[in-house]
């Protein structure tokens, strides 16, 4: 009896030993962990990226940037253009303040305006912007170099901010006096309103009106 009560219970410790272990579940990592590996294109928080998707007439534009530094690379990835959405990298002298989109020479299809901001106490404005020809494919806006009108150049020492106004694109910026410091100007306001138009090899934003406050 005690012998077989002996070959019963070694059965029974052979039985447990056979079974697969259960494989111990993974705690699921903090939703900031998820959300970067879902998309990876999403700028960290901490590092102040701009990532922003803007619409209007059936196309989409994301826009990115990490913003990590006083050089950066601006990513726009198209979606809806019947033919080339492949992305648009470009690298930009400072970090992407903000972004619009808009259809300021009324053809039916968008454009997409990217503002930048340089590094340090000039905090220079600039823009990156395309159209969409014909909802087809991307052709950059070339805006003049603000230095190509004298007139409204006097008193420039950055600070300035680009704005979708209406049927127009806004250049504001302070006006600096020949002795002011460049964090006390003296000089007002100065306004520049751009109209997109048909230019040789694209388009260009020309100045239409200039307006000081």
């Amino acid at each position: 009896m005690r012998i077989t009560i002996f070959v019963l219970a070694g059965l029974f410790s052979l039985a447990a030993c056979a079974q697969p272990a259960t494989p111990l579940k993974p705690s699921a990592p903090p939703d900031s962990v998820q959300h970067t590996a879902k998309n990876p294109a999403t700028p960290v928080a901490k590092t102040g990226g701009f990532d922003q998707t803007l619409s209007l007439q059936g196309i989409s534009f994301h826009v990115t940037s990490a913003n990590a530094g006083s050089v950066n690379k601006l990513r726009i990835v198209p979606k809806g253009l019947k033919g080339d959405n492949k992305p648009i990298e470009k690298e930009i002298d400072g970090t992407v303040t903000g972004a619009e989109v808009a259809d300021l020479n009324v053809d039916g299809s968008p454009e997409i305006y990217v503002y930048a901001t340089s590094a340090g106490s000039g905090s220079y404005g600039s823009l990156v912007a395309y159209a969409a020809n014909k909802g087809k494919s991307l052709s950059e806006i070339y805006l003049p170099s603000l230095q190509d009108d004298a007139k409204a150049a006097k008193g420039y020492m950055g600070h300035d901010e680009f704005r979708v106004v209406e049927n127009g694109l806004v250049r504001r910026f302070p006006v600096y006096g020949d002795k002011d410091t460049n964090a006390q100007p003296t000089g007002g306001t100065r306004q520049i309103q751009y109209k997109l138009k048909a230019g040789e090899a694209g388009w260009v934003l020309k100045p239409a009106r200039v307006d000081n406050f």
